[in-house]
């Protein structure tokens, strides 16, 4: 009877074929591509306008999932922490009341850091975090008067929001007032334990903390890294994809600050 040859390494050729050029060798893409995704890189898009102007409706981001740890598969448990989310970076997880439904926003408070937030003026620990008129206007610049307009909105506009940098730890970021308005007064309150408090940076049009309390931190899924592909509109019938006549080709590989 007749047996199958061997090549020089030993392997029979079958196999060689099937994990080099046939079903294992697309299996195996397949099982590398979820390990990436599982323990390393995820992208994820904007869908609403909370972090304006930030990071804009239908900006495609990769998230940095290994930075502050590693995960039990399918689970919310850890199974090695690097490090824990500071002040000031913008993190992607899982929303408390919804677990199947991933936010992102702002850290703006640590455990048992005090917040309140007055006037426009955010308040930690009995300080506030200084705003100032923006060095440049780059973020600004990318606003249109859509982007304020949705969920039957119609006569809101871009004109009605002032640009600011606010300071959160060594850096600043950009956030929206709104002119004009009464603040809402929220706190004090006392972030509690193994939970951070966040905040969307249009401060007038964002579900955050405020409302819904702070974020368990094994509900973190990862922090924002760099915009990947940006547009203004998706095509109509496949609203998961950009309309190429519409990319934002400035935003490509922008850093999430």
């Amino acid at each position: 009877m007749a047996k199958a040859k061997k090549d020089k390494g030993g392997w029979n050729w079958r196999t060689k074929v099937f994990w080099t050029e046939g079903w294992g060798s697309l299996g195996l893409a397949v099982l590398i591509a979820l390990f990436i995704r599982w323990a390393f890189i995820e992208a994820y898009v904007i869908p609403s306008g909370s972090m304006l102007p930030s990071l804009l409706i239908h900006d495609h981001i990769f998230v940095n999932k290994l930075t502050y740890g590693l995960r039990v598969p399918f689970s919310e448990n850890w199974m090695a922490k690097f490090s824990e989310p500071k002040r000031g970076e913008v993190i992607v997880f899982k929303y408390p009341r919804d677990m199947s439904t991933f936010f992102i926003k702002r850290v703006v408070g640590e455990p048992g850091d005090k917040i309140f937030y007055e006037n426009g003026t955010l308040y930690i620990n009995d300080k506030p975090q200084e705003k100032k008129v923006p060095v440049s206007d780059a973020d600004f610049k990318w606003l249109r008067d859509a982007d304020f307009q949705r969920d039957n909105n119609i006569y809101d506009g871009k004109d009605n929001y002032t640009h600011f940098t606010e300071a959160l730890g060594d850096k600043g970021h950009s956030i929206l007032l709104r002119k004009g308005d009464v603040y809402e007064t929220y706190g004090p309150y006392i972030v509690p334990e193994d939970h951070l408090f966040v905040m969307g940076d249009n401060r007038n049009n964002s579900s955050d903390s405020r409302v819904w309390g702070p974020v368990p931190k094994k509900n973190i899924l990862g922090r924002a890294m760099f915009i990947w592909l940006s547009c203004e509109e998706t095509i109509p019938a496949l609203p998961f994809l950009c309309n190429p006549l519409t990319i934002r080709w400035g935003r490509f590989f922008k850093p999430v600050e």
